[in-house]
């Protein structure tokens, strides 16, 4: 197996971390990417203001999911729990504890590359992993490469060193990305689940209104509430809601709002969905209590309201987006067909009820519906009563147009 390591303060992680990752990881073939907040960083020190470690570490997890290897790129604390200076050494030492067996490769910069032998304990650091250097402007030559190659595998004869020039990387330095958000700016810099993260916790001096964003800001603060699995999802329920508005007339910013949002909790699990609920006094019936799948349209409901102070039409087809309900407004039967349907979706019968519900709205949440109770019936599963009474009042009321 061999995993790569790449560590660094991330404040914040950019597009060009980003960019030379996933180059790495490709060229030298890695099964997996560790990468590792810097805790107490030897040779500098943390700006002023900085975000606290848990608010490096939630970003830098969110840039690992935008590489978008999945499970093969992972955020690691363990230099954010160790106390005092983190040494690269120490860092390998314990990766090594934790893979054995496994080939590991340090992930640095041109200018961590030119300073390597200065590092504490280098020796350990050419025993434990090889080392692979990358580029990131285009003064970075292959002749400052070479003079350093030679000079490290003099004095470590047993290094191993990978050097590679990554053409068009973005070209910046953290500490000017920094400025140019407190001045409102750097957005296309970088991830946009790491720029929502930033916006929700008013890093950096951008300080957000949360309860007035705007659609291009709302985006990338409900995707730094996902993990990479969901984000196709979400989007493709956005466009999906887009959609379906168009074709029956429903307010097109409220299907998009309530679509970006309509996740942003399914992250958590059962305990924490639970404590969210007692300390929102949120009311639950015993089958939502047992039953996780169900919780986050609660929850998700309530970030919409508390958090971002979205209309009660947006908070109400969050609230059914996953049970709906007897009597839906327009809004809500958007909401929760485009979950069901958006293009991301393959399960048997979703082309008829796509075409369904161009066709005839109710008639497609009829379907929906029905569909949803066979598959739980089958699968030996309770049912929410909200379900029923939706599916029930759509056949009665297609009953009495029939007759």
């Amino acid at each position: 197996m061999k995993i790569g390591v790449y560590g660094g303060t991330f404040n914040p992680p950019h597009l060009g971390h980003i960019t030379a990752a996933r180059s790495v990881f490709e060229l030298l073939k890695l099964d997996k990417l560790l990468i590792i907040p810097t805790g107490c960083p030897p040779h500098k020190e943390l700006p002023k203001g900085s975000p606290t470690a848990e608010q490096r570490l939630e970003m830098t997890r969110l840039a690992a999911d935008q590489l978008g290897l999945g499970d093969r790129a992972e955020a690691l604390d363990i230099e954010l729990r160790r106390e005092g200076r983190s040494y690269t050494s120490d860092t390998l030492k314990e990766i090594h504890r934790m893979y054995p067996d496994a080939e590991l490769w340090l992930l640095m910069g041109t200018d961590m590359f030119l300073t390597l032998q200065a590092w504490h304990e280098p020796g350990e650091i050419f025993d434990l992993a090889g080392i692979a250097a990358f580029g990131r402007t285009e003064e970075d030559t292959e002749e400052l490469f070479a003079v350093q190659r030679k000079y490290l595998y003099t004095t470590y004869p047993n290094a191993r060193i990978f050097t590679l020039t990554i053409p068009g990387v973005v070209e910046i330095s953290s500490t000017e990305l920094r400025e140019k958000l407190a001045a409102g700016k750097g957005a296309g810099l970088l991830p946009p689940a790491v720029y929502g993260c930033i916006l929700r916790e008013g890093l950096y001096q951008t300080n957000a209104d949360l309860k007035h964003l705007d659609l291009a800001r709302l985006r990338p603060v409900a995707l730094s509430y996902l993990n990479h699995r969901r984000i196709p999802h979400v989007l493709g329920t956005e466009q999906e809601a887009i959609r379906l508005a168009v074709r029956w007339g429903a307010d097109v910013d409220q299907a998009r709002r309530a679509a970006l949002l309509h996740d942003c909790t399914k992250r958590l699990n059962l305990k924490d969905q639970l404590a969210l609920c007692r300390q929102w006094e949120i009311p639950l019936d015993s089958l939502e209590e047992q039953e996780l799948k169900l919780l986050h349209s609660r929850t998700g409901a309530e970030i919409a309201e508390r958090v971002f102070g979205e209309a009660p039409e947006i908070v109400s087809a969050i609230r059914w987006h996953t049970t709906g309900r007897a009597g839906m407004t327009l809004l809500e039967k958007i909401i929760y067909l485009a979950d069901y349907i958006e293009p991301s979706r393959d399960f048997p019968g979703v082309e008829d009820l796509r075409r369904k519900c161009y066709e005839d709205l109710d008639g497609g949440l009829l379907m929906g519906l029905e569909m949803t109770v066979q598959e739980m019936t089958a699968q030996g599963r309770p049912i929410h009563h909200a379900t029923l009474e939706a599916r029930d009042a759509l056949k009665a009321a297609a009953d009495g147009l029939l007759n």
